[in-house]
Protein backbone atom coordinates (compact mmCIF):
# COMPACT_ATOMS: atom_id res chain seq x y z
CA UNK A 1 0.00 0.00 0.00
CA UNK A 2 1.44 3.48 -1.18
CA UNK A 3 1.10 6.09 1.35
CA UNK A 4 2.04 9.51 -0.34
CA UNK A 5 3.03 12.42 2.93
CA UNK A 6 2.38 15.73 0.88
CA UNK A 7 4.99 18.51 2.60
CA UNK A 8 5.11 22.31 1.29
CA UNK A 9 8.00 25.01 2.62
CA UNK A 10 6.71 26.56 6.00
CA UNK A 11 4.64 22.85 6.34
CA UNK A 12 4.01 22.45 10.32
CA UNK A 13 6.79 19.70 11.24
CA UNK A 14 4.39 17.54 13.54
CA UNK A 15 1.76 17.71 11.24
CA UNK A 16 3.73 15.18 8.91
CA UNK A 17 6.59 13.97 11.17
CA UNK A 18 4.15 12.60 14.15
CA UNK A 19 2.02 11.00 11.48
CA UNK A 20 5.21 9.47 9.40
CA UNK A 21 6.55 7.51 12.40
CA UNK A 22 3.27 6.07 13.54
CA UNK A 23 2.57 4.86 9.96
CA UNK A 24 5.76 3.37 9.20
CA UNK A 25 5.33 1.70 12.61
CA UNK A 26 3.55 -0.65 11.04
CA UNK A 27 6.96 -2.12 8.87
CA UNK A 28 8.69 -2.49 12.53
CA UNK A 29 5.74 -5.26 13.04
CA UNK A 30 4.97 -6.55 9.73
CA UNK A 31 8.13 -5.71 7.15
CA UNK A 32 7.35 -4.03 3.83
CA UNK A 33 3.56 -3.72 4.41
CA UNK A 34 3.82 0.27 3.68
CA UNK A 35 5.74 2.04 1.34
CA UNK A 36 6.31 5.63 3.04
CA UNK A 37 7.10 8.86 0.42
CA UNK A 38 7.26 11.87 0.66
CA UNK A 39 5.37 13.99 -2.40
CA UNK A 40 6.92 17.67 -2.46
CA UNK A 41 6.19 20.68 -4.10
CA UNK A 42 9.76 21.14 -4.68
CA UNK A 43 13.19 19.77 -3.19
CA UNK A 44 14.28 20.41 -0.90
CA UNK A 45 11.76 21.45 1.29
CA UNK A 46 12.10 23.96 4.54
CA UNK A 47 9.27 23.11 6.98
CA UNK A 48 7.68 25.75 9.39
CA UNK A 49 10.54 25.70 12.41
CA UNK A 50 13.61 25.11 10.11
CA UNK A 51 13.49 21.68 9.00
CA UNK A 52 14.80 20.88 5.84
CA UNK A 53 13.49 17.81 3.80
CA UNK A 54 14.49 15.84 0.31
CA UNK A 55 11.20 14.81 -1.08
CA UNK A 56 10.92 11.19 -2.13
CA UNK A 57 9.17 12.73 -5.19
CA UNK A 58 7.59 15.34 -6.71
CA UNK A 59 3.94 16.54 -7.22
CA UNK A 60 4.01 16.03 -11.13
CA UNK A 61 5.88 12.42 -10.83
CA UNK A 62 3.89 10.89 -7.72
CA UNK A 63 2.67 7.44 -8.53
CA UNK A 64 -1.06 6.82 -7.37
CA UNK A 65 -0.96 6.53 -4.13
CA UNK A 66 -3.54 4.26 -1.55
CA UNK A 67 -3.03 7.16 1.32
CA UNK A 68 -2.72 10.87 0.87
CA UNK A 69 -1.87 12.89 4.02
CA UNK A 70 -2.15 16.94 3.93
CA UNK A 71 -0.53 18.57 6.61
CA UNK A 72 -1.17 21.99 7.54
CA UNK A 73 1.18 25.06 8.22
CA UNK A 74 2.02 28.31 8.25
CA UNK A 75 2.69 27.55 3.88
CA UNK A 76 -1.29 26.37 3.84
CA UNK A 77 -2.12 29.04 2.62
CA UNK A 78 0.40 29.30 -0.39
CA UNK A 79 -0.64 25.57 -0.94
CA UNK A 80 -4.35 26.28 -1.04
CA UNK A 81 -4.20 28.82 -3.92
CA UNK A 82 -1.90 26.94 -5.52
CA UNK A 83 -3.40 25.56 -8.56
CA UNK A 84 -0.86 22.56 -9.29
CA UNK A 85 -1.29 21.48 -5.62
CA UNK A 86 -5.28 21.19 -5.64
CA UNK A 87 -5.16 19.30 -9.21
CA UNK A 88 -2.85 16.70 -7.73
CA UNK A 89 -4.88 16.23 -4.93
CA UNK A 90 -8.36 16.29 -6.75
CA UNK A 91 -6.51 13.70 -9.35
CA UNK A 92 -5.63 11.50 -6.93
CA UNK A 93 -8.47 11.65 -5.15
CA UNK A 94 -10.55 9.19 -7.22
CA UNK A 95 -7.83 5.91 -6.38
CA UNK A 96 -7.30 7.06 -3.34
CA UNK A 97 -8.47 4.34 -0.14
CA UNK A 98 -8.03 7.31 2.32
CA UNK A 99 -7.51 10.80 1.57
CA UNK A 100 -6.52 12.46 5.16
CA UNK A 101 -5.52 16.03 6.39
CA UNK A 102 -4.00 17.29 9.89
CA UNK A 103 -4.62 20.72 11.03
CA UNK A 104 -4.70 23.48 8.65
CA UNK A 105 -4.06 20.60 5.51
CA UNK A 106 -8.21 20.82 5.41
CA UNK A 107 -8.03 24.52 3.95
CA UNK A 108 -6.01 22.71 1.22
CA UNK A 109 -9.20 19.65 0.83
CA UNK A 110 -11.81 22.56 1.03
CA UNK A 111 -10.33 24.61 -1.92
CA UNK A 112 -10.21 21.50 -3.97
CA UNK A 113 -13.93 21.47 -3.55
CA UNK A 114 -13.26 17.48 -2.09
CA UNK A 115 -15.39 18.42 1.34
CA UNK A 116 -18.17 20.15 -0.39
CA UNK A 117 -21.51 18.46 1.84
CA UNK A 118 -18.80 16.65 4.28
CA UNK A 119 -17.95 17.35 8.08
CA UNK A 120 -14.22 18.39 8.98
CA UNK A 121 -12.23 19.44 11.72
CA UNK A 122 -8.87 22.21 12.12
CA UNK A 123 -7.02 23.51 14.62
CA UNK A 124 -8.76 25.25 17.43
CA UNK A 125 -7.71 28.71 16.55
CA UNK A 126 -9.15 28.28 12.78
CA UNK A 127 -12.25 26.67 13.18
CA UNK A 128 -14.37 29.57 12.68
CA UNK A 129 -12.05 30.41 9.69
CA UNK A 130 -12.96 27.23 8.12
CA UNK A 131 -16.88 27.17 8.93
CA UNK A 132 -16.49 30.31 6.37
CA UNK A 133 -16.55 27.70 3.58
CA UNK A 134 -20.69 27.16 3.25
CA UNK A 135 -21.11 23.88 1.93
CA UNK A 136 -18.86 22.25 4.98
CA UNK A 137 -19.81 21.42 8.23
CA UNK A 138 -16.79 21.96 11.15
CA UNK A 139 -16.63 20.24 13.98
CA UNK A 140 -14.53 21.34 17.15
CA UNK A 141 -13.34 17.58 16.99
CA UNK A 142 -9.99 15.46 17.22
CA UNK A 143 -11.00 13.60 14.46
CA UNK A 144 -14.11 13.35 11.54
CA UNK A 145 -14.84 10.92 8.96
CA UNK A 146 -17.06 11.77 6.14
CA UNK A 147 -16.50 8.53 4.10
CA UNK A 148 -12.96 8.12 2.92
CA UNK A 149 -11.91 11.66 3.99
CA UNK A 150 -10.78 11.71 7.24
CA UNK A 151 -9.43 14.91 9.24
CA UNK A 152 -7.87 15.44 12.31
CA UNK A 153 -7.53 18.48 14.13
CA UNK A 154 -4.07 20.33 15.17
CA UNK A 155 -0.77 18.84 15.33
CA UNK A 156 -0.11 16.19 17.71
CA UNK A 157 -3.72 14.69 16.42
CA UNK A 158 -2.09 13.55 13.47
CA UNK A 159 -0.70 10.76 15.29
CA UNK A 160 -4.31 9.42 16.40
CA UNK A 161 -5.12 9.79 12.83
CA UNK A 162 -2.93 7.84 11.57
CA UNK A 163 -3.09 5.28 14.66
CA UNK A 164 -6.64 5.26 13.40
CA UNK A 165 -6.23 4.06 10.17
CA UNK A 166 -3.80 1.39 11.11
CA UNK A 167 -7.06 0.49 12.95
CA UNK A 168 -9.20 0.77 9.99
CA UNK A 169 -6.71 -0.75 7.50
CA UNK A 170 -5.29 -3.42 9.23
CA UNK A 171 -6.77 -3.74 13.18
CA UNK A 172 -7.52 -2.89 17.11
CA UNK A 173 -3.89 -5.24 17.92
CA UNK A 174 -1.41 -3.73 15.40
CA UNK A 175 -2.76 -0.30 16.00
CA UNK A 176 -1.72 -0.82 19.81
CA UNK A 177 1.60 -2.64 19.01
CA UNK A 178 2.32 0.49 17.21
CA UNK A 179 1.28 2.69 20.02
CA UNK A 180 3.12 0.81 22.34
CA UNK A 181 6.15 0.75 20.01
CA UNK A 182 6.68 4.36 20.05
CA UNK A 183 5.53 4.56 24.02
CA UNK A 184 2.73 7.24 22.86
CA UNK A 185 -0.52 7.02 25.35
CA UNK A 186 -3.19 6.44 23.23
CA UNK A 187 -6.82 6.56 23.35
CA UNK A 188 -8.63 6.13 20.56
CA UNK A 189 -10.70 9.42 19.56
CA UNK A 190 -13.81 8.17 17.80
CA UNK A 191 -14.11 10.50 14.89
CA UNK A 192 -17.38 12.38 14.05
CA UNK A 193 -19.04 10.82 10.87
CA UNK A 194 -21.35 12.21 8.48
Amino acid sequence: MKVGIFIFDDVEELDFVGPWEVLSGVNKIVPGRLQMMTVGTGSPIRASNGLRVLPDVLINDCPQLDILLVPGGAGQRQQQQNEQTLDFIRNQYPGLRYLTSVCTGSFILAEAGLLDGKVTTTHRSVLKELAQYENIEVLPERLTRADNIICAAGVSAGMDLALYLIEEIYDVQTAESVAAHIEYDHTRPEPAIS
